[in-house]
């Protein structure tokens, strides 16, 4: 069974608190911009409007994140694009509450083609724009945390840590997990730890995970994906798909640019 954690409750906690504060911020301004003839309303009904639409805005698109890393590893397909899909997907139900609360507290009723379409265009503009003003915000983080980090010259390199000791991806794992790990799973912003007796989900970018399982033979066989060698249970083919099981019922997907590299190495 297994005793997969949600994500860290701080970590999640402060990057939600810090994403509505945006919102809220975006939302003002938006009420006193006025767009799409909305100027004309008052002030005070702007505020209350087009906050409540930057935190429903909120709930409803930030989801996507989960749906374009789930693609992202099934399609290996570029990230904006899926954003893009992501982003056409919910804009369909966000559509449907800007027309709601339209007519709220009286009775909504149905648009027709036009209206339906050219509320959904204007959702998709404001929708859209957000989105990737948040997906450029994190990319530039990404980067800057790694050209942050210079590389270190062979003749300082220290040499590997203890695993157990001072490990910083063990160490951050309940200790009822073990230290045996298995594979290591990219969701989102964190990694998914997964050992012989559980996963838990770990605050840390996947290439930086990887850092801390090199003393443990193994590759990264998916964009998404590193495995330990030693885990490898089967190989299950599928088509010409291709994925490793491992214990518990674990099965991490091949990419097709891996195959041939694996097949070499004799893990398939």
């Amino acid at each position: 069974m297994d005793t997969a954690k949600p994500a860290p409750a701080k970590p999640l906690a402060r990057k939600i608190v810090i994403d509505l504060s945006i919102m809220t911020v975006i939302g003002v301004v938006l009420a006193f911009v006025g767009p799409f003839g909305s100027f004309a309303e008052p002030l005070a009904y702007r505020l209350v409007s087009w906050v409540s639409f930057a935190w429903i805005g909120y709930a409803i698109y930030s989801p996507m994140s989960w749906v374009v890393d789930r693609l992202y590893a099934w399609l290996e397909l570029p990230r904006p694009l899926l954003w893009v899909f992501g982003v056409v997907l919910a804009t369909i139900p966000m559509t449907a509450i800007v027309w709601s609360m339209g007519f709220l507290p009286r009775p909504v009723p149905l648009p027709s083609l036009e209206q339906a379409l050219s509320s959904y265009f204007y959702v998709f503009l404001v929708g859209g724009g957000i989105t990737a003003f948040f997906y450029m915000i994190e990319a530039r983080g990404e980067h800057g945390e790694a050209a942050a980090v210079p590389p270190i010259a062979p003749e300082t390199a220290s040499p590997v840590p203890d695993p157990i000791l001072t490990n910083p991806l063990i160490e951050q794992l309940p200790a009822e997990l073990g230290s045996d790990i298995i594979a290591l799973e990219m969701e989102d912003h964190y990694v998914r730890v997964h050992t012989a007796l559980g996963s838990e989900l770990v605050l840390m970018r996947l290439r930086d995970a990887t850092v801390h399982v090199a003393e443990i033979e193994g590759q990264q066989v998916h964009r998404s994906w590193w495995v330990a060698r030693h885990a490898v249970e089967d190989v299950v083919r599928d088509g010409r798909n291709i994925r490793l099981k491992l214990p518990r019922e674990v099965e991490a997907p091949v990419s097709r640019a891996n195959v041939a590299a694996l097949r070499e190495a004799g893990w398939i």
